[in-house]
């Protein structure tokens, strides 16, 4: 099983490459150690920025960096970097098309017993509703190194959403097929799509191997770009399927499932189904605990399609 998260990851790329590159910047709002970014702070101290507890100060100062030709990364917890932060999200960073980054840690769930205060499950719905910003939730750990590799390229506002947890490889090590802002298909299948991403596809992909055995054929993709979505891809596996079931760490509202169904109901003939945390405040519990609670996982998944599948 892997034991690096996400947040890992991001930092490993970021050490490669500020090694040849000092126009990368980093900043942290007092989250180094949670963001896994000690490390750099450590390596690249005169790249590194510490705000302290002022996710305002984080954005603003990340953008006029950004300004002056810098690629900054800024991470904060999730829950208080797309709420606390937003109008600066808004007009400094998307507005203004600055170079930067936003890294939102710990996201969905991953606080758990913390509750409702530390949980960001309106995130997506927040951020994508910017212009000019795009929404990324990475599967896994190499993927999430595609990805920071893929965003060092270009200069366009970002958001990444990654949990605090390892989660388990959904692809190899230099094996990943990745294209920015594109859907990748995990398996293929003719009575079901599932569309999931950040850390619901992990548990979508088992779910379509319990169902195989059922001989149920399910599709899954790996939406881990849910801004720009990939309406070419979800479009393809409307056409595919009769039934489409969309599995994301996020309220109800104006997440991946609202965007799918959107775009299906403008184009596509599918039904769709939407899996996520409720219109609520959460049980309390570490982040497999609200999963299974909620039906988040490979069985829950699985009972899902059971019972909407149309043959």
């Amino acid at each position: 099983m892997n034991k690096i998260p996400n947040r890992a990851a991001i930092c490993e790329v970021l050490m490669e490459q500020a090694a040849n590159d000092r126009d990368i910047v980093v900043l942290c709002s007092d989250s180094r150690g949670s963001a896994s970014l000690a490390p750099f702070a450590q390596s690249f101290p005169e790249q590194f920025v510490e705000v302290g507890i002022a996710e305002q100060n984080l954005v603003g100062i990340a953008a006029g960096l950004a300004k002056g030709g810098k690629k900054v990364f800024a991470a904060s917890p999730a829950c208080f970097l797309s709420t606390r932060s937003y109008e600066q999200v808004k007009v400094d960073v998307a507005y203004s098309a600055t170079n930067v980054t936003l890294i939102g840690i710990s996201g969905g769930v991953s606080y758990g017993a913390l509750g409702m205060s530390h949980h960001s499950a309106q995130d997506i719905a927040a951020i994508a509703a910017i212009p000019n910003i795009r929404v990324y939730l990475p599967s896994d750990r190499h993927q999430t190194r595609c990805l920071i590799e893929s965003l060092l390229k270009d200069s366009l506002p970002a958001y990444i959403r990654v949990g605090r947890n390892p989660v388990e490889d959904i692809y190899e090590e230099g094996k990943v097929p990745f294209v920015l802002d594109r859907a990748t298909v995990l398996s293929e299948g003719q009575d079901v799509a599932i569309l999931a991403c950040g850390e619901m596809v992990a548990p979508a992909l088992r779910a379509s191997r319990l169902l195989r055995e059922e001989g149920i054929f399910a599709a899954v993709l790996d939406m881990y770009c849910v801004k720009p979505i990939d309406k070419e891809a979800v479009l393809q596996a409307a056409k595919n399927c009769k039934l489409l079931v969309t599995v994301e760490e996020h309220s109800p509202y104006g997440g991946l499932g609202a965007m799918v169904s959107q775009i299906v109901a403008e184009k596509g003939t599918a039904r769709v189904i939407q899996m996520s945390l409720p219109d609520a405040p959460v049980i309390t519990g570490n982040s497999q605990e609200v999963f299974d609670y909620y039906g988040l996982n490979e069985s829950g998944i699985a009972a899902k399609v059971r019972e909407n599948i149309i043959k």
